[in-house]
């Protein structure tokens, strides 16, 4: 377990200041997750998705396609 500080961010796709997700990547070879929060709700909680299934997402998203998982 990492006693690293998350540090949020939002996609660069994301300059509309509209509701967006954030992640915390720094956290992601540490603890071998990826988590992820509502802007709108930065107090709330995180998800953390598994490294693995997160970069299958990231690639489906890019390709326009659906994720495998």
């Amino acid at each position: 377990m990492t006693t690293e500080s998350p540090r949020w961010f939002k996609s660069s796709y994301s300059s509309n200041g509209g509701d967006c997700v954030e992640i915390a990547a720094n956290l992601a070879v540490a603890s071998g997750t990826v988590p992820v929060r509502d802007s709108k709700a930065p107090q709330g909680p995180a998800l953390a998705f598994p490294m693995p299934s997160w970069a299958s997402f990231i690639t489906g998203v890019k390709g326009g396609g659906q994720p495998t998982v």
